[in-house]
């Protein structure tokens, strides 16, 4: 490939020798430590271009000088610049995509933009029966909500479309998301969606959580089909995703649902009424003591499904969680009857697979059980892993045998 000159007109953001090299690879974040220089032209949010010590363009990006990620790069193309319709392709594409998968239809459920995946750093589009959620993560982003926006209409004409906000993302980045309608109207009665043949009920007016988890939905069915006749217990079970599966698509005896809160409960109760499940229960009470409770009282199961909230958010704590997951997983294991199936998750992203598993051999030594892995599963396919940018899998499901 011919090598790339920068522009005239658009601000330089100047590298560090030998800085440039993963940002030539394509990945998208250029953190404060690469650079030598930013034009001091250029505003946070503002778009520039990288150029390397040899004065070779590398790519457009969006500075924020408030964040570790100093620049969010967005096109390694010096003919393809930053503008109005250079989102909306990004758009298009994305909702293409899921379009190609058969997951967006009416009565779906499906995330149409997965951030650095679908390139567009620091945005979420969520699709929920007509209505969408977005999650701004990004300078980059806030400061093109209206193009945004825009763009969205043009392309799919939603219901409605309201915003939210991670808090400590916001902070890292510096910008503050109030929770906000910014089109439309959001229902104040629940709303519906429709996956793999189960309806589950959304609450889109309540506050940061919409209720449902996407990233596990083929994980939910591939757990399905170990369940024939067995009895389940579904530990952080929040909306009942899982256990519903078990239920409804995976024949289960029994399944017991268990999570600490109780409005996700209620859900799940009214969830399993909806679909006519009557062979699946739900108690709200403390997950991680109610474990202890199970195994001190010798209870055991068939199969048990641990799906717990991220333990670590920071590298910095990784150990912590590495004690948590090994904590949880040990009276997971536990719990089960020889031959029994333990479906394990972790959506810590700064826990990695070589980590989750290597929690589980020590699992597997220090209970003296045998461990089979039967499946290593990801994220769903509306959250594809972008191949320069390997943070952008962060879900691990492990579907095990224990003897």
């Amino acid at each position: 490939m011919a090598q790339q000159l920068p522009v005239e007109g658009i601000p330089k953001a100047v590298l560090l020798p030998r800085k440039a090299q993963p940002l030539y690879g394509r990945h998208p974040w250029a953190l404060h430590s690469a650079f030598d220089k930013i034009d001091s032209s250029a505003a946070d949010g503002d778009v520039v271009q990288l150029v390397g010590d040899h004065g070779r363009f590398v790519a457009y990006g969006v500075v924020n000088r408030k964040s570790r990620i100093n620049a969010r790069l967005y096109s390694w193309n010096v003919d393809e610049p930053l503008t109005d319709d250079f989102w909306k392709r990004k758009l298009a594409a994305a909702i293409d995509g899921r379009r190609q998968l058969g997951l967006f239809h009416e009565n779906a459920g499906c995330r149409l933009v997965y951030s650095e995946a679908d390139g567009l750093s620091g945005l979420i589009v969520d699709y929920f029966a007509g209505h969408v959620v977005l999650q701004v993560n990004a300078l980059a982003m806030e400061k093109r909500l209206d193009v945004i926006v825009a763009a969205l209409n043009e392309l799919i004409a939603p219901k409605s479309i309201s915003m939210r906000g991670e808090a400590g993302v916001q902070k890292a980045e510096g910008i503050t998301i109030e929770p906000q309608v910014l089109q439309g109207e959001v229902p104040s009665e629940p709303i519906f969606i429709s996956e793999n043949g189960i309806e589950f009920e959304l609450d889109l007016s309540g506050g940061q959580k919409t209720g449902f988890y996407l990233d596990q939905r083929e994980n939910r069915v591939a757990a399905a089909r170990y369940f024939s006749g067995r009895r389940v217990l579904d530990m952080f079970c929040y909306s009942g995703g899982f256990s519903l599966a078990a239920a409804k698509l995976g024949g289960a005896s029994e399944v017991i649902g268990i999570d600490g809160s109780d409005r996700a409960i209620e859900l799940a109760r009214r969830n399993a009424e909806r679909n006519g499940i009557t062979n699946a229960r739900f108690e709200s009470v403390d997950a991680f003591d109610h474990l202890k409770t199970l195994v001190d009282a010798g209870e055991k199961f068939d199969a048990v499904i641990l799906d717990p909230p991220k333990f670590t958010k920071t590298r910095r704590n990784i150990n912590e969680a590495l004690k948590a997951y090994y904590h949880v997983n040990r009276q997971g294991v536990a719990l089960l009857n020889p031959g029994g199936i333990l479906v394990t998750c972790s959506c810590s992203g700064n826990v990695s697979r070589d980590d989750f598993q290597m929690t589980l051999l020590g699992v597997a030594q220090k209970s003296g059980r045998d461990i089979q892995i039967l499946e290593q599963r990801s994220a769903a396919i509306d959250h594809p892993t972008l191949i320069t940018c390997p943070e952008t899998q962060y879900l691990k499901c492990f579907i095990c045998r224990v003897e």
